[in-house]
């Protein structure tokens, strides 16, 4: 086995060279040792990653200073990863979900002829490299070379069907959005070199304090600047309002295994991303005050968790459905990290766990529709998918998980992060409660009308914008092709993995202490710089374990998605919208054009208004 410090650069080097090997044989090799290929090389990348979580202290880090280039008086010019409980445990979650969809798609598409045979496993590896990558590094210009890896990727994967204009179209959006956000990302690194001198965060950090303890002022323009532009990548790509519109036009478009990975864990980088910069760089006495960041993020963090409700309870189409859900969520882990709290963190982190499998196994269960069906418009498919009882039931268990229904993972998160932002302030459980009913509510109306049957089925009004997406799904092959095991055993194990997030003790626990970990800045530059001990240890670890009050604010959000759903379903067909939804919703689904022009001018209003935010708070 590996000595512990050569775990991390192996966790990336693994992924590259399996997808190396599958660009390179895929022309020769029959499908089936393709598939068996890229599947050995992910199963190898989860054991090496396993084997990271294991031997990493839950207190302490693993450094990897890449070509021996250690520090020498606390400077480097060499490239450092650093693992920690939280990043390798993120990174060991995309290996495992990278893991599961290429197990979904062995028989997904049709096989591919000559030189493309290969294409599709090679790149999901390059996309578990970069994720893996960016979950890891220690520095801060490397965090944008495999976010941007990452990226190029998944725009990559997002137009996988290049013979339909429909997927290109929401890979350009996608791209053109995501490469304008690390453009400003890469100007914010430059200005905080052009300060400091260093690009490592901890170096970037350490810099920074030093700075003023010398007399060098508080925050000025220039530190504001980089740290709003260095955000706006993991911004961006975690779907934040109003950075969000991008990602349900790639959602609609791009093929259903790829959604699992996109809304299970990269937008959730996104949101590790803006913590872990945060934490290291700007949280010490030479960064930026812990009140002006807290009520600015929150402030993102409730206003994307209520778009994202709102929004997701409009659709039709299901893969918008599930996007808006994902915008959603994301901003109630937002809130979580945003608290600054190893309690708030802590509940983050096991709602992101949770999530990930609810979400993915979604997906999953929405390309089971397209398969069968050619269709995911929840009003078209009315009643038939009556046939498929068992997608049925995951589909309806994967909207409770959604609504936080105990004792998923989904719920224990969710009653985790309530109880801590409860603490700061009374209101925000209500949002917690809200979002979470509404996002569920709304996939288990879907579950009830497409594989239930359930109410008559709706009609067309002409003042509703249409929402189902017809034509956007390039997956269509009709209902003749036998539905291959893999659809429904992954989603369903991807269920059974949420479920255990929340059931089994331990789980939590770990997270727990893995966010107590994250949270110990002078630790992570002690390790990093290697300067000898930290100065003080980190704080006491969160309970992270059910609750009374968790379990019935669980109940609750739960019991009002079924609530929600049954007077959806039950609704009178010809009823039209009322004037209050057409004086608040439809402005704001108006908003959402599809046109690239829009969604730039809202990537420079977001960016404005974060620094108008933070500004005021100085």
């Amino acid at each position: 086995m590996p000595a512990t410090a050569d775990l991390p650069p192996l966790a990336v080097a693994v992924p590259l060279l399996g997808a190396a090997v599958l660009a390179v044989a895929g022309r020769w090799l029959p499908r089936t040792a393709l598939d068996a290929l890229a599947t050995s090389c992910a199963a190898a990348d989860v054991l090496v990653l396993a084997a990271l979580w294991a031997r990493t202290p839950p207190e302490g880090r693993v450094v990897s200073w890449l070509g021996g280039w250690t520090p020498d008086g606390g400077h480097s010019v060499g490239v450092v990863l650093v693992a920690d409980r939280l990043g390798g445990g993120l990174a060991l979650l995309a290996a495992v979900l990278v893991l599961a969809v290429l197990c979904y798609a062995w028989r997904y598409f049709e096989e591919p002829a000559g030189r493309h045979r290969g294409v599709f496993p090679a790149l999901l590896l390059l996309f578990e490299a970069g994720m893996c990558g960016f979950a890891l590094t220690g520095d801060l210009f490397d965090a944008f070379v495999f976010f941007e890896l990452m990226g190029a990727v998944a725009y990559a994967l997002t137009g996988y069907r290049i013979e339909d204009p429909r997927p290109l179209q929401g890979a350009i959006a996608f791209g053109v959005v995501n490469s304008l956000a690390a453009y400003c990302s890469l100007l914010g690194i430059g200005l905080l070199y052009a300060r400091t001198g260093e690009l490592g965060l901890a170096q970037l950090g350490e810099a920074l304090d030093r700075r003023a303890a010398a007399g060098g002022g508080g925050p000025d323009a220039l530190l504001l600047g980089a740290f709003v532009l260095v955000l706006a990548g993991p911004l961006v790509k975690a779907a934040t309002a109003p950075f969000h519109f991008w990602l349900p036009d790639a959602h609609a478009v791009a093929p259903s295994p790829v959604c699992m990975l996109l809304s299970g864990v990269m937008v959730e980088l996104g949101v590790y991303g803006v913590a872990r910069i945060h934490r290291v760089v700007f949280a010490g006495p030479g960064g930026l005050p812990d009140d002006a960041v807290r009520d600015t993020l929150l402030a993102v963090g409730v206003v994307t968790a209520l778009v994202g409700a709102v929004m997701c309870w409009q659709q039709r189409h299901l893969k918008r459905l599930l996007a808006f859900s994902t915008v959603g969520h994301v901003g109630l882990f937002l809130v979580g990290a945003a608290l600054l709290t190893p309690a708030g963190l802590t509940g983050s982190a096991v709602y992101l766990a949770g999530h990930a499998g609810a979400k993915a196994a979604l997906f999953g269960l929405t390309g089971v529709l397209l398969d069968r069906y050619g269709s995911v418009d929840e009003h078209g498919l009315h009643g038939r998918a009556r046939e498929l009882r068992l997608p049925g039931l995951l589909f309806g268990a994967g909207a409770l998980a959604l609504a936080g229904l105990p004792p998923f993972g989904t719920g224990l998160g969710k009653a985790l992060a309530e109880e801590a932002a409860g603490e700061r302030a009374g209101w925000l459980p209500v949002v917690f409660v809200l979002v979470s009913a509404v996002t569920g509510g709304a996939v288990l109306r879907a579950a009830l009308r497409v594989f239930g049957g359930v109410g008559a089925r709706p009609s067309e009004h002409p003042e509703e914008a249409d929402t189902s997406g017809e034509g956007e799904e390039p997956e269509i092959r009709g209902p003749g092709r036998r539905l291959p095991a893999p659809m429904i055993a992954v989603p369903a194990l991807l269920l059974l993995g949420c479920l255990a997030v929340g059931a089994v003790p331990g789980v939590a626990r770990a997270l727990a202490e893995a966010a107590t970990a994250f949270t110990d800045r002078p630790g992570y530059l002690a390790d990093t710089l290697r300067t000898g001990p930290a100065p003080a240890a980190p704080g006491p670890v969160p309970e992270a374990a059910w609750t009374t009050a968790g379990v019935l604010l669980g109940l609750l959000s739960a019991l009002l998605a079924v609530a929600l759903a049954t007077a959806a379903v039950r609704r009178h067909p010809h009823r039209g919208p009322g004037r209050l939804h057409r004086a608040t919703v439809l402005p704001l689904r108006r908003l959402h054009s599809g046109l690239l022009g829009d969604y730039v001018a809202w990537l420079t209003f977001g960016l404005a208004a974060l620094v108008v935010a933070l500004a005021a708070r100085l």
